[in-house]
């Protein structure tokens, strides 16, 4: 492969893998909070946007995974 080309793959891989990672930081403070405002207020209610903050965060981290399936291999010469 030639080297300009490998560069470019690199690059891509590399801005897929921050997407991911920003994609899944975002779904585990999501998750945490769904978690722990209730733990923090000593009311473990749970209430129906403690629940839609909990899906959505769980979400964002099966997105982050299909993300990651957007990674590019070499093709070997």
């Amino acid at each position: 492969m030639e080297p300009r080309l490998r560069d470019t793959l690199m690059v891509h891989n590399e801005r897929v893998k921050l997407l991911a990672g920003f994609a899944n930081a975002v779904a585990l403070g999501l998750i945490g909070f769904a978690i722990l405002r209730p733990l923090t207020e000593n009311s473990l209610h749970v209430n129906s946007l403690t629940i839609g903050w909990g899906l959505a965060g769980l979400a964002l981290h099966g997105l982050s995974h299909y993300i990651l399936g957007m990674l590019r291999k070499e093709r070997p010469e």
